[in-house]
């Protein structure tokens, strides 16, 4: 497992660098990477290591969250207001309803199974779209909508999650009830409510107990960790969003002291150095390119297709505020990237014997290799012109 360690560090590091001097974001050369090295080309990685990517990835995940809600000024979101809601759920329920109204005529897919199509391919990655946004406020660069676009797309995955778990009981035959659609408001209120607290216990506990910011970084990430091992122990009993907790957490630290949050901002972007190669050519490396060529125009057209409810659906939510057209149009790329999430439930249809779980394993692969880039991309390229 050393071995393949080695080759995914070093070969993704060499790989994005290849990307960035083609003026492609990084994290493309890092995914088409681990493509080429994983068990659907060279087969180069270990089956020990390729057990334990799921963990690595949501490791990865919880390392930018926790360094987004370290930059995270809940005053400037709360100046946001109702945007900054609305984006927590309303482009991902429209680009819902897209995959059901295109995928039936696009794949032959029955309405169930395009809405459970729809909840897989639906989450924006805040693996992508986070560390543009930190660097839009180091810049100074946007005014609020780095932090509302944080905010909406770490809830956004929650919200998703939750439907695609209702959408997948359903189509097994565990049926359907209201108590699912509540455990939506449940999990995130939960989760904000935990992150608060944890963060008042913390910011008190590090006031009275001097070390350094490396030790500092460590507790943090510690309990950043148990957060989402809590997750794991309620599941299927209380819903709890653990990755909104741990971004609660850490924005209270910044509210309570924001010269503390920064320095630890900076060690957290240290760590995501590397937690970046591992997170995106591990998700390559789930990538079987016989699904991508299968798949073919029909599944991209679809993701495209899904793609215009999506960016409506941002645009409904901006409507009434004090937004340029061309702020607007920015928020809509930087609500096109999708990674982690489909990477992490993507095979789940097809592991349960859903007749449909290789389309959309299909369709949440290309998802990936397809808006990842592309809304990286967008978002690195327009940021300038369309932001001043």
């Amino acid at each position: 497992m050393l071995t393949s360690l080695a080759i995914v560090l070093l070969g993704g590091m060499v790989a994005g660098a290849l990307a960035a001097r083609l003026r492609l974001p990084a994290l493309t050369g890092m995914v088409l990477f681990g493509v080429l090295v994983g068990p659907g080309v060279l087969g180069m990685l270990s089956p020990e290591l390729l057990n334990i990517s799921a963990d690595l990835r949501k490791v990865a995940l919880i390392i930018i969250l926790t360094r987004a809600g370290l930059a995270l000024d809940l005053g400037k979101l709360r100046q946001v207001g109702r945007p900054a809601v609305l984006l927590c759920f309303v482009p991902a329920a429209c680009e819902i309803l897209g995959c059901i109204l295109l995928a039936p005529r696009l794949l032959g897919v029955s309405v169930l199974e395009a809405a459970i199509l729809g909840a897989v391919i639906a989450a924006v990655s805040p693996a992508v779209v986070v560390p543009r946004m930190l660097r839009l406020i180091s810049r100074g660069r946007g005014g609020n909508i780095p932090q509302m676009i944080m905010a909406g797309a770490s809830v956004d995955d929650v919200f998703v999650i939750v439907v695609f778990t209702a959408l997948t009981g359903l189509a097994v035959g565990d049926g359907f009830s209201a108590l699912s659609l509540v455990q939506i408001p449940v999990s995130i209120a939960l989760g904000i409510l935990v992150g608060v607290l944890c963060g008042l216990a913390l910011h008190w506990v590090l006031l009275r107990i001097e070390c350094r910011d490396s030790i500092q970084t460590l507790v943090v990430l510690s309990l950043s960790f148990l957060l989402c091992a809590v997750e794991d122990a309620l599941k299927g009993t209380v819903p709890f969003a653990s990755l909104l907790a741990v971004m609660a957490m850490c924005a209270v630290i910044f509210r309570k002291d924001a010269p503390r949050a920064e320095r630890l901002a900076g060690k957290f972007g240290e760590l995501w150095a590397g937690a970046e190669i591992l997170l995106f050519v591990l998700v390559g490396a789930t990538v079987d390119p016989r699904y991508a060529a299968q798949a073919g125009l029909a599944a991209a057209a679809l993701i495209g297709g899904a793609m215009l409810f999506r960016m409506g659906g941002v645009q409904l939510c901006l409507l009434k505020t004090p937004l340029k057209k061309k702020e607007r149009l920015f928020c809509g790329f930087a609500y096109m990237p999708k990674a982690t999430v489909q990477a992490a439930i993507g095979a789940i249809p097809l592991s349960i014997g859903l007749p449909c779980g290789e389309i959309v394993l299909t369709v949440a692969v290309l998802a990936i290799l397809l808006t990842a880039p592309i809304g990286a991309a967008l978002v690195d390229g327009t940021e300038e012109r369309l932001l001043g």
